[in-house]
């Protein structure tokens, strides 16, 4: 087969096996988090609740955690099967990007780990409370590193080609490039928003089906507190975002808003809220247009100029525009979604003025939460699809084309066989997650679980929330 086919095999599997794995760290770094909350608030309340809430869910974490570490492996290798020209090129900072991630993120994570899930009875509770700070350190460092590597493959600084190959010129140039900040932060929030949509979800299920009320309403009042701060800033991360997009990643922006033509000097670009691009004749086969207004969301100002796809050549143009453009809609569509179920939540909870009773009657909020698990999943993946299709036809954009890193020692049946071997490994994986997460699910919480050291007393239920 031609280099084309191996190219298209092998974008294939690493955009597979990166759409698989990513559904795993996003929930280990807003669990992490949101256990070192509650484990918080035991040790300061001393109220026996919250440490059964860090027990329950934590098993949870611990699950979602070793699914993420065995879908994780394929990645790595491929940089060095698929990917072999890129990895020699970009090794001097991309490399070692990857290599402070194992080094100081993963190995932090994994070796508290173990201390936070099974050290409840063998350690002193500051020592516990100090493992899931780690945990929680380490999960995020993780995100760090690995959205710092994908910054720099967006938007690369602090480096120079010689003879073929990438020399770092400066360090803390390259690492703090200009989409670090928007894309370190929006991918934190991203994965903060998922675990307490998720937890918040969860506890909904429960409350819906009058399953231990009196706990898992604390589950959820905290996750809709959490919540009802990173939503709205989400937002905000999301159109800040957008404006270094423009002003970076111009192709991208175009892309991503079906913006064909440069808008002239003193007049705003139109946003099209729905439209159907078409690369082959470089325009909108229809649109539904607000004048002016793609200028203020892409700029920031008026008649901001935005650089339409028509300017750009067609082998700089991103490939798949529907694809492109309605993963970007979905995206955004789903943070404001959140917003909107967070405060409206809010609202109702406060009317209910603590009556748990009365929150239980809303049965049909109770169920959009559990009907919206999967959303944020969902919006991560199209982010992802915007962030990396997007960036195409380049992997390290402005300086080496994806056709250029591709391995092309590798032949594309080779390629075919090992899609359908991780294929399979991930069928494996997912089924046996679920398995597990349904036997967790149905066993609910412990509450005969008592701290460390103390008597076994008998918990009144609460009569609120």
């Amino acid at each position: 087969m031609s280099l084309p086919d191996v190219l298209d095999l092998s974008r294939l599997q690493f955009a597979f096996t990166a759409i698989f794995h990513i559904l795993w760290p996003i929930l280990t770094i807003s669990l992490s988090a949101y256990l070192l909350v509650v484990e918080i608030l035991w040790v300061r309340t001393g109220d026996i609740a919250w440490y059964r809430h860090a027990r329950f869910w934590g098993k949870l974490l611990l699950l979602n955690f070793a699914v993420g570490v065995v879908s994780g492996i394929p990645m790595e290798f491929e940089f060095g099967t698929n990917w072999a020209p890129f990895s020699e090129f970009s090794g001097q900072f991309f490399g070692n990007i990857l290599g402070f991630e194992g080094a100081m993120a993963f190995m932090l994570e994994a070796g508290f780990i173990g201390i936070m899930m099974f050290g409840w009875e063998r350690v002193p509770k500051g020592v516990h409370l100090f493992a899931t700070a780690m945990v929680a350190l380490g999960s995020s460092l993780s995100a760090f590193w690995i959205m710092v590597a994908n910054s720099w493959m967006q938007t690369p600084a602090g480096v120079t080609v010689v003879d073929g190959k990438l020399v770092v010129t400066d360090y803390l140039k390259a690492i703090f490039n200009p989409d670090m900040v928007w894309g370190v932060t929006h991918m934190w929030f991203a994965a903060l928003e998922t675990g307490l949509v998720v937890v918040a979800g969860i506890s909904a299920y429960y409350l819906f089906r009058r399953r231990n009320p009196e706990f898992f309403v604390r589950s959820f009042r905290l996750a809709l507190v959490m919540l009802a701060f990173v939503a709205p800033v989400q937002i905000w991360l999301g159109d800040s975002s957008g404006v270094d997009v423009f002003a970076t990643q111009p192709a991208k922006g175009a892309a991503i808003e079906g913006h064909w033509q440069t808008n002239a000097p003193g007049t705003g670009a139109s946003w099209s809220l729905l439209a159907w691009p078409n690369q082959a004749q470089q325009r909108n086969d229809w649109s539904l247009e607000v004048p002016g207004l793609l200028s203020v969301l892409g700029t920031h100002s008026l008649h901001g100029r935005v650089t339409g796809l028509a300017d750009i050549p067609r082998a700089d143009q991103p490939p798949m525009l529907p694809l492109l453009y309605y993963a970007f809609r979905v995206m955004a569509g789903i943070g404001f979604l959140f917003m909107v179920l967070a405060f409206w939540t809010a609202w109702v909870m406060r009317r209910a003025r603590g009556r748990l009773d009365a929150l239980l009657a809303r049965r049909r909020l109770l169920l959009a939460w559990v009907l919206s698990i999967p959303l944020p999943y969902a919006a991560v993946e199209c982010g992802w699809i915007v962030r990396e299709v997007g960036r195409q036809p380049w992997v390290v954009y402005g300086l080496m084309r994806t056709s250029q890193g591709v391995s092309t020692a590798v032949a594309a049946p080779e390629v075919g066989a090992s899609i359908a071997m991780f294929l399979s490994l991930y069928l494996v994986l997912i089924a046996t997650f679920f398995w597990f997460a349904r036997k967790w699910l149905r066993a609910g919480p412990d509450l005969t679980l008592q701290p460390p050291g103390t008597a076994r007393l008998a918990t009144a239920p609460a009569s609120g929330y």
